[in-house]
């Protein structure tokens, strides 16, 4: 049974309606309730002026199980998950085999209730394991269950097999997340075309590798009517194609990553593969522009593309190591920094882009504080700046562009289904 909570003292935003009060928020059965529960049988939290509002949606991240488990489970990212604030998340379905089958999605959803943790989604498989040659069984897939469908991680270049899946996905109802960038213009590219890349002596991706596929799979969504949502932009351009594709109606929707936004491919040091993610970092120029849209609603969603990678593998470099890092217990602190603090955007409108946004592109309900919603609520200190240490990460992975870096604001209680999952510090009695 979910505890009854009486959480006192809360700076209470609801990212549904745009409210804001100084209140008490009750939790009776797992459920935002009117009145508050008998006190014999809550448990009582002063928030202390802490933000409550409801708990975070990542549409985007890598749990590595099965096949890669010594570098995350769905168990440990699940742990990670809501000691970063997130309530639900989508998972990629590049595992090892992929999930491009209906028991493979189901399999999905057996591990997260064994880990029993955060509220998980599955996405599936755009084609049959993740070739790019047939769409996979897109219909059965998103009855057992499947949330989304893409090939994450690879891009579908054949654009007869790309127009049969979409219409497939468009068919169920489900969005096709687009992994936009092509391989034969990245080429063997590992860091973002430019000067950064000829210092380190690395062959860049261009721009462009972005571009093109986002051209693209805007006409087919405008062919298709398919819901395309484009995940980690990092080029400038995109952004143009995003904000003429929804101004002319075509249903397009998309990401922005903590680690793009935060940093740009002058910020990497040296050959430090805790850089190294696909997309790369972006130009200065074109981060900027990324900042812009987040902050002016053009791009609706914030996302981590949590990646988890072992020690080992990321040793090597940019040229060996793979493609990949880590977020779930960072992006509180990096994006509240990045685009509150200094006044890029209001609160309510950062807790969108982790809210209500990413709910819209899943047709969730829009998460809220409405009584007789779930009780899936996240307590946040904005005000108390802390520095990453990953030795205390709850996921498996260290790999991390942002050890070290001190940041404001942190998930210190999260609530699903009213039943307590992380605990900084509880302050309940």
């Amino acid at each position: 049974m979910p505890d009854n909570w009486i959480i006192r003292n809360a700076r209470l935003l609801d990212p549904a309606d745009g409210t804001e009060r100084r209140d008490d928020l009750f939790i009776t059965d797992g459920h935002i309730s009117a009145a508050p529960p008998p006190r014999t049988s809550a448990r009582i939290l002063d928030a202390g002026g802490w933000v409550v509002c409801p708990g975070f949606i990542d549409l985007h991240v890598h749990f590595r199980e099965p096949g890669q488990e010594t570098a995350e489970t769905v168990q440990s990212g699940s742990e990670s998950a809501v000691a970063g604030g997130f309530t639900t998340v989508v998972t990629m379905p590049n595992t090892r085999p992929p999930v491009d089958t209906p028991e493979h999605v189901r399999h999905q959803f057996k591990l997260a209730a064994d880990a029993g943790r955060v509220r998980l989604l599955p996405s599936a498989c755009l084609t049959i394991g993740r070739a790019g040659n047939h769409p996979a069984d897109i219909a059965g897939m998103a009855a057992a269950g499947a949330i989304a469908f893409t090939d994450d991680g690879s891009t579908v270049t054949d654009t007869t097999v790309m127009r049969t899946a979409m219409l497939q996905a468009h068919a169920t109802g489900r969005p096709v997340f687009d992994h936009a960038l092509d391989p034969a213009l990245a080429g063997n590219g590992v860091i973002r075309e430019g000067d950064t890349a000829r210092r380190l002596n690395l062959p860049g991706i261009p721009p462009e590798a972005e571009t093109a596929i986002v051209r693209r799979d805007i006409a087919l969504a405008s062919e298709t009517g398919c819901h395309l949502h484009l995940q980690h932009l990092f080029a400038g351009d995109s952004i143009h194609l995003l904000r003429d594709a929804v101004a002319r109606g075509i249903p397009v929707s998309a990401e922005a990553t903590p680690h793009h936004l935060a940093l740009c491919d002058a910020d990497i040091p040296d050959d430090d593969a805790c850089y190294k993610m696909n997309p790369p970092l972006a130009s200065a120029g074109d981060r900027d522009r990324l900042l812009d849209a987040v902050a002016d609603g053009s791009i609706t969603v914030l996302a981590t593309d949590h990646a988890p990678h072992t020690a080992l593998s990321k040793a090597g470099g940019f040229r060996t190591a793979p493609f990949g890092v880590i977020g779930l217990e960072t992006a509180v602190g990096v994006t509240f920094t990045l685009l509150v603090v200094p006044g890029r955007m209001p609160l309510i409108e950062w807790i969108r882009r982790w809210t209500t946004g990413p709910a819209r592109i899943l047709h969730l309900p829009p998460p809220s504080l409405r009584p007789g919603t779930p009780a899936d609520l996240v307590c946040l200190d904005l005000h108390s700046p802390w520095t990453v240490d990953p030795a205390r990460f709850r996921s498996l992975s260290r790999n991390t562009p942002f050890a070290g870096r001190t940041v404001t604001g942190r998930a210190m209680i999260t609530l699903i289904g009213g039943n307590l999952r992380y605990a900084h510090h509880s302050g309940s009695k």
